[in-house]
């Protein structure tokens, strides 16, 4: 029997394995547990919200084609990206904003894609909103599990999918890259294949743009070295009380013996 060929779902995260592994390093090293603080948190949407807003326009524009297949009902996020963003950032958030340097690059290099070879943009597709389908689950666990965040569910949005489930999401996506790549040639699903490595890359450049990670780690150690002065303070009084009941116990033996 012939070898089984793999499916370009398949392909698509074996090729990235390497650099996928070190933007969640990344992630980790950079975000780490501030990620459930709400002004990080609120970062972090800030900096994807144009990228997925872009890639469903992009497929809204080509929907006529074969990647209009990966436009799948519920998976659109632009407008839950917003109302979240108006829960952090207020109503008119909108007015004061500008789009982040790192962000504009990443948006470039979108829009030189989509003008020489509209195709490629299925690597983007398929990595970011599988991302967001399996790691942003986790992020939201995290965030549910603090303290800020533990009595609403709003703010939530954009990890939140009404009227279908994750892994229906997921099996469709997969199905429509693979019906997609069975569609073309051999050279155009390798550039794919390679671009897959770029979409890490410019995560990697807009994560490291995140804002308030370092106030939000003074603020944690603040309150942990304050703790630990606390445990120390009532440690030492607890010590201080129990010698002087040790010693007030002392001399009462000796005054009961000396007058015994």
């Amino acid at each position: 029997m012939g070898e089984e060929k793999k499916l370009f779902s398949q392909e698509m995260r074996e090729i990235t394995r390497t650099i996928h592994n070190k933007s969640d390093t990344m992630v980790n090293a950079k975000l780490g547990v501030t990620m459930s603080d709400d002004s990080v948190w609120a970062e972090g949407l800030l900096v994807f919200y144009e990228v997925f807003k872009f890639l469903e326009e992009a497929l809204e524009r080509h929907k006529d084609s074969l990647i209009g297949d990966l436009l799948i009902p519920g998976m659109q996020r632009t407008r839950a990206f917003e109302e979240d963003l108006s829960h952090y950032l207020g109503q008119e958030w909108k007015q004061d904003y500008s789009v982040r340097p790192e962000v504009e690059n990443y948006l470039e290099h979108l829009r030189n894609l989509e003008e020489r070879q509209p195709y490629l943009l299925v690597a983007y597709v398929y990595h970011l909103y599988m991302g967001l389908f399996s790691g942003g689950q986790i992020l939201r666990a995290k965030k549910m599990m603090s303290l800020s965040s533990v009595s609403t569910s709003e703010g939530n949005n954009v990890t939140a999918y009404e009227n279908t489930t994750i892994g229906s999401l997921k099996k469709q996506l997969k199905g429509a890259i693979n019906e997609f790549a069975e569609n073309i040639d051999r050279e155009l699903r390798q550039e794919i294949l390679e671009e897959g490595i770029n979409v890490f890359k410019l995560n990697n450049t807009i994560i490291a743009s995140v804002k308030g990670v370092d106030e939000v780690l003074r603020r944690r150690l603040l309150k942990l070295l304050i703790a630990v002065i606390l445990l120390i303070i009532l440690f030492l009084f607890s010590w201080g009380y129990f010698r002087e009941e040790h010693s007030a116990s002392q001399q009462t033996d000796k005054i009961i013996n000396v007058e015994l």
